[in-house]
């Protein structure tokens, strides 16, 4: 299967907050393309952007949220999108996703229970589709011929200590090994790992604006020492075309995105406004981690991300030393509290305005 090589490091230097992961970038031109979970926040912004800039053969919204299809239909005019589709369905039901998935070229996983603390309390059912949904995603992928698979992942899933970032390890570890499953003629998986999307559903800094907004006396903070990486929902969408382009399988792609603390995202958004600390909620960390020290001799870096390689295949390694990556000290890791970008108040308020733009 032809692949697609990766471009020299050649352009000007970017901070973190400003960078566009949009070089390479996977042609959906032509092609049949399918989102599960695609109408969340990540799978609308990316139909967004599959809509403004490619001309894909069909695009198959895959959910099991007839209303969330319904809606999503109304901002997508059927008469001008006359090339997207919306299957009912759940990914724990791998006979369902082999009929989408017929005469389907690329696919985006995007669907999971994502929420902490409810994943705490209802263990079975975030295994169910996590877990057990990535193995029939990639079972249905491979019997229906799919090329290239692109499954989201989170910082959650390195180093986990909740069930929520525990599955998403787990369906990572799947991903991984899955190419090496379909063959030599099979998909091309792959996985993307990044931190906290601003602008998608639960995220803190579209929460403490409301809060504002409706006259809050003061902001609740888990741990005053916390800190997250930050990713706008653009850079995501971004970051999943480049790293279609880039995957040769079983890859991990983690991008290089700023951190910030929760306490300088509240003193940013409401300058002076006293907080009320609540403490760390179940399954919580003080500080998210994207590349652990044990997958250090592992993990490669470009310029604008870093790459944990499958651990069955060697081949690739060489491939990416020769295409400009380089790798990372044997005791690197990726942690938010170290990472050298730091999201100050005007960096954040960039950030806001990317997310929120027309």
């Amino acid at each position: 299967m032809a692949q697609t090589a990766l471009k020299p490091q050649n352009s000007p230097k970017f901070t973190a907050m400003h960078r566009s992961f949009r070089e390479p970038r996977y042609n959906l031109d032509g092609k049949t393309v399918m989102i599960t979970g695609g109408t969340g926040s990540f799978g609308k912004r990316l139909t967004r952007t599959i809509c403004d800039e490619f001309k894909p053969a069909k695009l198959i919204i895959f959910s099991r949220d007839e209303l969330k299809q319904y809606e999503m239909a109304q901002a997508f005019n059927p008469a001008e999108h006359t090339f997207m589709r919306y299957f009912i369905g759940d990914v724990r039901d791998q006979t369902r996703l082999e009929q989408a998935m017929r005469g389907v070229d690329v696919v985006v996983h995007a669907a999971a229970l994502k929420h902490v603390p409810i994943a705490e309390y209802n263990p079975f059912e975030c295994i169910k589709t996590n877990v057990m949904g990535a193995e029939n995603v990639v079972r249905a992928a491979i019997n229906a011929g799919v090329k290239r698979v692109c499954a989201l992942s989170t910082d959650k899933a390195a180093n986990p200590i909740n069930l929520y970032g525990a599955s998403k390890l787990a369906s990572d570890k799947i991903f991984a090994a899955a190419s090496a499953m379909g063959g030599s003629d099979g998909p091309v998986f792959s996985i993307v790992r990044y931190g906290n999307v601003d602008g998608s559903r639960g995220a803190v800094a579209p929460f403490f604006k409301k809060l504002v907004a409706e006259g809050a006396k003061e902001l609740p903070i888990t741990d005053p020492r916390m800190t997250r990486f930050w990713i706008t929902l653009p850079q995501a969408v971004d970051f999943v075309l480049s790293s279609l382009a880039m995957a040769r399988g079983g890859e991990t792609f983690v991008p290089k995105i700023p951190s910030m603390s929760t306490v300088d995202m509240a003193h940013s958004l409401a300058p002076g406004l006293p907080h009320k600390i609540i403490g760390i909620r179940p399954g919580e960390k003080l500080h998210e981690t994207m590349v652990p020290l044990d997958d250090a001799h592992s993990t490669l870096e470009l310029e604008d991300r870093f790459i944990i390689l499958p651990s069955h295949d060697n081949s690739q390694r060489q491939y990416y030393l020769d295409t400009n990556a380089k790798a990372v000290a044997v005791d690197f890791s990726y942690v938010s509290d170290s990472n050298p970008e730091h999201l100050d108040a005007r960096g954040l308020q960039a950030l806001l305005l990317e997310t929120y733009k027309g």
